[in-house]
């Protein structure tokens, strides 16, 4: 029931969302240069955000058309390397000749698009030939085509790194941290010969023991039963993915904005006097990152179950006691790979020492094949995006990348 409440609530608010939008622009228009009129300014706004108000459900662009490599701009295309129903090996090839480091960003699977990374694969396909793990809305995928859980996810990533090929890098961003370190433990193992050269881990929960931020305490909070019971829905009717049990992209986004409610009230509000006065660079920066946010994908029902049940309940990883596909997840097997963790001082989904706990667990590594990074002064997303990101953070995962291709 809880899915078609929230389509039917949607529904309902549908006109009234088409009528606010038709307005904003009758009213828009009637409004030349920067200096708006109070009464017609204060209209458009509250016609805007009302249009705004509403979710969507499809993945927004990554836009990346172009790329400065060296001291040319090439052009940049999206190509599908290999597909799956849930998911996408995504390659952004580029116009050029040039030999680089290849390397698979895996996005996290928790409530948005992939493109949320859009920023992180910006910086890196100047100087590295790029992959992503574009995860797909799991509303959309048939029930013909199986479950979906942790051990499906982290066989797509061996599955995308053989068809990468041997010698690739990973770049793991927030929760995908312990599948990518699963991966890399199954293929040493396993002496696979696609196994990755580096392994990059950015503020992921390899161990929740460690200094437990709000986020983990509500995981440990209630037991699995009531999980399953409170956040699962089925999908209706109406989409290709009907019948399928999935945790919706919607709560998921709820969950996140209460932790944060306040910022995002204060956000919003600013929204609203931009519009109302004209200045409109800073309100499509607002608009910009709120489409992204409002693009919401449901996950498969098994694999957020089996996520907070091993990685927050059980810390089956740091404890030793996770498998993979019925056999025991040694990450002591890694000796080839160079680990490189990077957390964020001021990060409250993923606190300080919670990535880090990764190198207790590769102790076969040789201290030189090993890394980590404390970044002061950001949070969680600053991490992966934005100018410290860009200048201070990613610098070093080149390095690490350049020092064991």
């Amino acid at each position: 029931m809880l899915y078609q409440a929230y389509q039917a609530h949607s529904d309902f608010l549908d006109p009234l969302r088409q009528f606010a939008l038709f307005a904003a622009e009758s009213v828009g228009a009637r409004v030349n240069g920067a200096a708006r009129p109070s009464v017609l300014g204060n209209m458009t706004a509250a016609y805007e955000l009302i249009a705004r108000a509403k979710l969507t459900h499809t993945r927004p662009s990554y836009g990346i058309d172009s790329v400065m490599v060296g001291n040319q701009e090439v052009g940049v295309t999206e190509e599908a390397a290999d597909v799956t129903p849930f998911g996408t090996l995504l390659h952004f090839k580029k116009d050029t000749d040039q030999a680089q480091p290849r390397v698979l960003i895996i996005a996290p699977l928790s409530g948005h698009f992939a493109t949320l990374l859009r920023a992180t694969v910006r910086t890196m396909l100047a100087e590295h030939d790029v992959y992503i793990t574009d995860w797909h809305n799991a509303r959309d995928v048939p029930l013909s085509a199986g479950r979906f859980g942790f051990d499906e996810y982290t066989g797509h990533l061996i599955r995308f790194l053989e068809k990468i090929g041997p010698g690739a890098h990973m770049v793991a961003v927030c929760q995908p941290c312990v599948s990518a370190l699963v991966a890399a433990s199954v293929m040493a193992q396993g002496g696979h010969p696609a196994q990755p050269r580096s392994m990059t881990l950015m503020a992921g929960p390899i161990d929740t023991r460690v200094q437990p931020t709000k986020v983990n305490e509500l995981a440990k909070g209630k037991p699995i039963e009531w999980f399953e019971k409170n956040m699962i829905a089925v999908v209706p009717g109406r989409y290709e993915g009907a019948g399928r049990r999935v945790y919706p992209g919607f709560v998921q986004l709820m969950a996140f904005m209460s932790m944060n409610l306040d910022r995002h009230v204060k956000a919003h509000r600013e929204l609203y006097i931009n519009i109302a006065s004209g200045n409109t660079e800073k309100a499509e920066q607002t608009k910009a990152f709120y489409d992204e946010y409002f693009a919401v994908l449901d996950l498969a029902a098994e694999f957020y179950l089996e996520t907070v049940k091993l990685v927050f309940q059980d810390h089956a990883l740091p404890l030793g006691e996770l498998t993979y596909q019925g056999r025991k997840v040694e990450p002591a097997a890694i000796k080839r790979t160079m680990l490189f963790t990077v957390e964020g001082e001021k990060d409250d989904i993923c606190a300080v020492g919670q990535t880090l706990a990764a190198h207790d667990l590769c102790t076969s590594l040789r201290p030189y094949r090993k890394r980590h990074h404390m970044q002061a002064g950001v949070g969680h997303y600053g991490v992966f995006s934005g100018k410290t990101w860009q200048n201070q953070i990613y610098p070093q995962v080149k390095n690490v990348i350049l020092q064991s291709d």
